[in-house]
């Protein structure tokens, strides 16, 4: 008789395999703060471009055709929000493409069966948008945990590779372990 195969997560088959391999998931850019920065900056960068592009109408008409804007004067504070219209909103436009990137996103791999240490990241997107690092087990010193107080809010901790004639790298966000 034939048996169905069924599929298994990736989590799953590693643990068939003892342990051998482990692959531990960065989430990068993708945090809901990140999001909620997104959205902010963009509203408000919305607001700032709406209330000065009305000071400006009301400066053509040289009368309150829009009353929202009535005590702002074009020059300079109609100006100067417009401004901070365009930045905040170029600068929401630049958060939501690291979002849909996903940057910074990817994963720690060690494998004992092979001897290797791969660390991968996504980047900007082109030539070396996939970031990818090889390490043997012979070169790796070791792995430093690092606890520092941050401030009222909890302590930050980050997790270092110390390979053989390299600088230690950042196996984690801060505060993410």
């Amino acid at each position: 008789m034939f048996r169905k195969h069924k599929l298994f997560p990736l989590s799953y088959l590693l643990m068939i395999e003892k342990n051998k391999i482990r692959r531990y998931p960065i989430s990068g850019a993708r945090s809901l703060g990140n999001f909620f920065w997104t959205i902010i900056i963009f509203s408000g960068s919305i607001g700032f471009l709406f209330i000065g592009f009305c000071s400006y109408l009301n400066y053509i008409n040289n009368k309150g055709v829009l009353p929202i804007a009535e005590n702002i004067q074009f020059f300079p504070q109609g100006l100067v929000m417009i401004f901070y219209g365009l930045l905040g909103f170029f600068l929401s436009f630049y958060l939501s493409l690291t979002l849909f990137w996903s940057l910074g996103s990817g994963f720690n791999e060690f494998n004992k069966c092979e001897g290797y240490v791969r660390i991968f990241r996504w980047g900007f997107p082109g030539e070396d948008r996939r970031v990818n690092f090889y390490y043997s087990w012979d070169d790796i010193l070791g792995i430093r945990v690092q606890f520092q107080q941050a401030n009222a809010f909890g302590n930050q901790s980050r997790i270092f590779l110390q390979v053989k004639g390299q600088k230690e790298i950042p196996l984690t966000n801060i505060g993410e372990p």
